[in-house]
């Protein structure tokens, strides 16, 4: 009898046990997020540093109208195109054939490539670059938006431009889905000390 009760006292503490670690492992090996749903009247306020320098404190989208084929609203009051995964197409600052820093679902190990003919409007620079994309992680990210869970992805490849050609080996950066939004970018270009950072500031979407 003492047997039994024992045995039953010891599956008891493994099932426990094993509940335990599920419950702890689950959100990070399970975790996987669909496009989200943007609505009209969204918005997103970014800064953008290099070092201590801010390139631009205070760059802020907002949805205006969303159709079949991408995404339309404005960035500092200026037109901007997403797709539908938040992928420029135009904006003030950048033309782009393909950007596609997000490819939805996104889950841990998912990797993709894109290349990407673009445009630089401040500078004016033309060119092309290849990318390789993997998401690395979910962790959690402090910006001053807040504290987010996020997925980490990372990306390298290759440009060549009317500037001048090079290597992409320090690119890194955070999606958080309860923003609907990459909520942090650390972008080191070849050649520079210093990366170039951007960070959410302050955000609306509705649920």
């Amino acid at each position: 009898m003492k047997a039994i009760k024992c045995d039953s006292v010891v599956r008891l503490l493994f099932s426990v046990l094993v509940l335990a670690l599920a419950a702890l492992a689950g959100p990070v090996l399970a975790q996987k997020v669909d496009r989200p749903i943007v609505h009209v009247g969204d918005w997103w306020q970014f800064a953008i540093y290099s070092g201590p320098t801010p390139i631009n404190p205070y760059l802020v989208w907002v949805v205006t109208s969303i159709t079949a084929d991408g995404i339309k609203g404005t960035e500092s009051d200026k037109p901007l195109s997403l797709t539908l995964d938040l992928n420029n197409i135009d904006s003030p600052r950048r033309s782009s054939s393909d950007l596609r820093l997000l490819s939805f679902p996104l889950e841990i190990g998912k990797q993709w490539t894109f290349a990407d003919n673009y445009v630089l409007k401040d500078s004016g620079e033309t060119g092309r670059s290849e990318i390789d994309v993997m998401v690395v992680s979910y962790e959690k990210v402090l910006v001053p938006a807040g504290e987010f869970d996020a997925f980490k992805l990372e990306a390298k490849g290759s440009y060549n431009g009317s500037a001048g050609n090079g290597r992409i080996t320090q690119w890194s950066y955070w999606y958080a889905p309860v923003a609907h939004a990459i909520v942090k970018e650390e972008f080191k270009p070849t050649g520079h000390d210093v990366s170039v950072i951007t960070q959410l500031e302050k955000f609306y979407v509705q649920p």
